[in-house]
């Protein structure tokens, strides 16, 4: 039983750190745009240049 008087203090803190760093996380634009990152995967992506100067032949 004395274990818990050690457990639910960490929790406590563990929690308040965790809702600390969500009003961080909001406070901070992090979840304004939730649509785009899961797109980015699936664009192609932009032609790379080819010059004949630059090959290596």
């Amino acid at each position: 039983m004395n274990i818990l008087l050690i457990l639910i203090p960490v929790t406590l803190i563990v929690i308040g750190v965790a809702v600390a760093l969500f009003f961080w996380a909001v406070n901070h634009q992090q979840f304004d745009d939730l649509d785009s990152p899961a797109v980015l995967p699936l664009m192609d992506d932009p032609p790379a240049d080819t010059d004949e100067k630059d090959a290596p032949w």
